[in-house]
């Protein structure tokens, strides 16, 4: 298990790391994590829901994603409260100070379900496919507040019999408290768990730590396992919101601008890693008028809350700069929940997503969208243009033509149904997400602004993916003592 001092000290990143150097070494490596916390999913390929930082993981051991590699997923609606997806599908809303009083036991239609033996038998199932099992933690171990009811740290180590490594941020600052502390706040049982810990983004000369390494292994009692480098040019993709404060903001001369616009609960944002990457574009996000005039390409993206983001672009008057700059020739792109905001109207009339019944749209397409029925996730496979695409399905609701509108889908899926809708070259929507991952996407999208864009090579993301998964192993491997991480794994209690 990679546990952590807190968030975003990179555990997942170096989860990866391993789930790759694994499969490199000769093994039959996945992912798990009991709980997740992210508004980032995707879709399995029996069309159920996972938190997307263990489909990334999944990719980089070499598997197919599963429920059982996250079966408890929690996706924030609000401050206060999350929707729960166990074992791939949702079974409704709760609020934390419920969720977290309750524990480990939940009703569901009435009926009371135990997390703790849900997640614990999701992992029993995927360690009997698979070895070794890379698990991950949540957060910082140090919850002391919350080790009763914790599913995801230790207790889930304990169950699994895992040796946990620790992972500190040094870039933070305070690495040395934070580990010792981390170590030192468990019980004796759990500290026994803990076998080693990783030093994570350090900046500068390595050598100068050689001494911060020996401190660290006498105060904590165990070996420092690796002092890991910080690193800006080997691009995996992130699943913590965090890592949208790090994205640039605002257009740049003499690429093609596109603008993702920054919404309050904006989903799924790996959407646009394969464009962020593509040496064409430069990418940014932002809710800032003046910038969104400035953008070649507005792209509108996914949300958990459509109707509240709708009321939330009306207000800081993005809609109106959105509709502005197409009429001004920008293209506009939705995504998912952007799709259905770009339409005439969204209609809740179930209050699926809360009191409001109505909202007019954005007006961009002539669609009409309703909320309601069951959420639909789902890998999928159809044709752009008579080219394939690939992409996967998260969302609720049906959009359809309205009034005397013309179909006009943007794709016609390998199950015959089509998907989207496009009015012209420059006005589009569909509930694909992962369409940019497709280079037939990208070109098309990418097409009117060729003569700007600096490299006219299309962009192969799958492969410069399977080409960072890499780097980042070999990364990893320079600077962790893997041979002391095979004996711990060998020597295992």
């Amino acid at each position: 298990m990679l546990a952590g001092t807190g968030s975003d000290v990179g555990k997942s990143v170096v989860a990866a790391a391993l789930c790759r150097i694994f499969l490199q070494d000769g093994y039959r490596p996945a992912p798990f994590k009991a709980q997740n916390m992210a508004l980032n999913s995707y879709a399995t390929p029996e069309g159920l829901e996972i938190g997307r930082a263990q489909a990334v993981q999944a990719e980089a051991a070499g598997v197919a994603c599963h429920t059982d590699m996250n079966p408890l997923l929690l996706k924030p609606q609000s401050d206060h409260t999350s929707q729960v997806v166990l074992n791939g599908r949702p079974i409704g809303s709760r609020d934390a100070y419920s969720f977290w009083r309750r524990g480990e036991r939940i009703s569901v239609g009435g009926q009371a379900v135990d997390l703790r033996q849900e997640v614990c038998r999701a992992y029993d199932r995927l360690a009997a496919r698979y070895n070794p099992i890379v698990m991950e933690g949540a957060g910082s171990i140090a919850e002391v507040n919350l080790r009763e009811r914790d599913l995801v740290n230790l207790p889930m180590a304990r169950h699994a019999g895992a040796d946990v490594i620790l992972v500190g941020d040094i870039d933070r600052g305070g690495v040395f408290a934070s580990l010792y502390g981390s170590i030192m706040l468990q019980t004796p049982a759990d500290r026994r768990l803990i076998k080693g810990v990783v030093v994570n983004k350090f900046r500068g000369d390595l050598r100068l730590f050689d001494e911060g390494r020996r401190m660290l292994e006498t105060l904590c009692g165990v070996p420092v396992l690796g002092v890991i480098p910080y690193f800006s040019d080997i691009h995996i993709e992130e699943e913590d919101s965090m890592a949208l404060a790090r994205k640039s903001q605002e257009a740049e001369h003499g690429k093609v601008n596109v603008a993702v616009v920054m919404l309050r609960h904006l989903s799924n944002y790996t959407d646009f890693d394969a464009l962020e990457r593509d040496t064409r574009v430069h990418l940014y996000y932002t809710n800032n008028t003046t910038d969104l005039l400035a953008a070649d390409i507005i792209i509108v993206p996914g949300t958990k809350s459509t109707l509240d983001d709708l009321c939330e672009l009306r207000r800081n008057g993005c809609a109106q700069a959105i509709v502005e700059a197409h009429r001004k020739g920008t293209t506009v792109v939705g995504i998912c929940g952007g799709y259905q905001m770009m339409g005439v109207e969204v209609c809740d009339p179930d209050h699926v997503e809360g009191d409001i019944e109505r909202l007019p749209g954005l007006g961009l397409l002539p669609v009409s969208t309703t909320m309601g029925g069951d959420k639909l996730t789902r890998q999928t496979e159809g044709l752009l243009d008579g080219q394939p695409v690939r992409g996967y399905e998260i969302h609720q609701g049906t959009t359809r033509p309205i009034g005397d509108a013309p179909e006009a889908p943007l794709l016609v899926m390998a199950d015959g149904r089509t998907d989207g809708y496009r009015a012209d070259p420059r006005c589009m929507g569909t509930y694909l997400h992962g369409i940019l991952d497709n280079t037939v996407f990208a070109d098309l999208l990418l097409q009117p602004y060729a003569r700007r864009a600096e490299e006219q090579q299309p962009f192969d993301y799958q492969a410069y993916k399977e080409q960072q998964y890499d780097r980042l192993a070999d990364h990893v491997r320079r600077h962790m003592d893997m041979e002391r991480l095979y004996q711990i794994l060998r020597t295992h209690d």
